[in-house]
């Protein structure tokens, strides 16, 4: 059991041990080491500006992997057994980082407050893909807010950098750099003063040992809704468990019959089964956050928030998913809609932790779709939410329907009412309509700034429509599944 959280930065291993628990990045780099290069702007994780790049083991491959991460709401804890960059460390031996040239030469600055978070997203790019096509650029930079430059010059030079090669002294750097992570060791972390505790499990028996002897201590993956509870609630968090060093949470398992989604796997890390097995779901995660936000977020934890509005709670209720629960008690599974009881309570005990979710696979003979309504494409939080799931029988009959929305109730929730008066009934549009009008008045919705409750109900019986205005078109296509 080590006391010390060590990590690797500037050409060094560096120790820490004596710190907040809610102590971020951020503020570690600019108030306690004095590099100011990284910069403060939205304190959410949404502008960019605070944009740093961490360099981790891939548990599949082994191989050092550079992902961009919003350092405002990541914890100076969650950086053990990581590399640490900042813009500050591209120029090595007098020579620019073919990044930070190519933003030069492509005028991609004007005030330059935003310019290190851009250099750092495009500098996770850089390392991540050899040659990116524009929709993957245009996405690695989607959480990153310019509003001076103009997004074309800096579309420009991520263009320019491509091809160009590092200078020899950045890639012996970048080669010490991940030398240097070798000789961490392996091994929980705990570091506690009076009062406070910051605890990395390395085993799921750690983890849950640990959660039961601090029961009060708020269990960490990402950090993208307990890092807003510090910089904007400006709430003081004393224990924390970080979970997703916790080898027996991470990644996934895809089986004949379901996909198990662990704990601690993020968003990232799923993308690619998402896109093969349910394409739509891979499309919202895709609108979920920004890639420094899905490099950190989990599944887990998005439900462990319960927020009515989270977006992956739907598409995982509609897909008649479960979710597994432990203890050092034990296990238990259930439905996961069983797992909200009210607005942010879940049945979760104060020693237990989530295990994994287990996802059904889509058979051929079913549809799966996913409607996200809000203000904004990307980036935003949902006014509405719809994940419908259908299965017709030979006589296009409706054989089986989950219907889960967020955004129309205090959690999650199906629309059970509409869901049996279309059970065992024909496929029709005259059926369809009584069920999409019938649907309007199934929920009270609140009205805020998002959209009115009048405005939810119309959008929610209006997602029904197209939902079987969609299925109706593929089926004359002939590209149902």
């Amino acid at each position: 059991m080590h006391q010390e959280v060590r990590f690797v930065y500037k050409g060094e291993v560096r120790a820490i041990k004596d710190f907040p628990a809610d102590h971020t990045v951020l503020n570690f780099l600019r108030e306690d080491l004095r590099m100011c290069g990284t910069k403060e702007g939205c304190a959410e994780g949404d502008c960019g500006a605070c944009t740093i790049v961490l360099g981790e083991r891939d548990p599949s491959s082994g191989q050092v992997r550079y992902r961009a991460v919003n350092s405002c709401i990541v914890f100076v804890g969650s950086l053990h057994s990581k590399i640490l960059f900042t813009v500050e460390d591209l120029k090595q031996g007098g020579h620019y980082h073919p990044v930070q040239k190519a933003m030069v030469d492509a005028h991609g600055s004007q005030c330059g407050y935003c310019t290190p978070g851009f250099i750092m997203s495009l500098f996770a790019l850089y390392q991540s893909e050899e040659n990116p096509p524009k929709d993957s650029v245009e996405d690695a930079l989607i959480g990153n807010l310019c509003r001076c430059t103009g997004y074309r010059p800096i579309l420009e030079a991520a263009r320019k950098m491509v091809g160009e090669g590092q200078s020899v002294e950045f890639f012996d750097y970048l080669k010490s750099q991940e030398k240097l992570l070798e000789t961490i060791e392996e091994g929980a972390v705990v570091v506690d003063g009076e009062n406070e505790l910051f605890a990395i499990p390395k085993s799921l028996q750690e983890l849950l040992q640990l959660k039961n002897d601090h029961p009060d201590a708020h269990l960490l993956a990402g950090g993208t809704d307990l890092g807003l509870w510090v910089t904007k609630r400006k709430m003081i968090l004393p224990k924390m468990i970080l979970t997703t060093q916790v080898q027996d949470l991470q990644g996934y398992e895809l089986k004949e019959e379901e996909l198990v989604i662990h704990a601690a796997c993020s968003y990232s890390d799923a993308l690619e089964v998402l896109q093969s097995e349910f394409p739509a779901f891979y499309h919202l995660v895709m609108r979920l956050g920004s890639r420094q936000i899905r490099n950190l977020g989990t599944f887990a934890g998005n439900l462990a928030n319960a927020s009515p509005i989270g977006d992956s709670a739907p598409c995982l209720i509609a897909l008649g998913s479960s979710i597994v629960l432990e203890s050092v008690e034990g296990q238990r599974k259930m439905a996961l809609e069983e797992f909200f009881v009210d607005y942010r309570k879940t049945v979760l005990k104060p020693n237990e932790v989530i295990r994994s979710i287990h996802i059904p696979r889509i058979q051929k003979d079913s549809s799966f779709h996913v409607y996200k309504l809000s203000k904004r494409f990307d980036q935003d939080i949902s006014s509405v939410c719809g994940a419908f799931h259908l299965k017709l029988s030979s006589d296009n009959k409706v054989e089986d329907l989950r219907l889960c929305f967020g955004g129309m109730a205090a959690t999650p929730k199906r629309a059970s009412h509409t869901e049996k008066a279309l059970l065992g009934q024909e496929w029709t549009s005259d059926n369809m309509e009584k069920a999409a009008s019938g649907l309007e008045s199934e929920f009270t919705p609140m009205t805020d700034f998002r959209g009115s409750a009048q405005y939810r109900s119309l959008a929610a019986g209006n997602l029904l429509r197209k939902f079987y205005s969609e299925i109706e078109g593929s089926q004359k296509v002939g590209v149902r599944k």
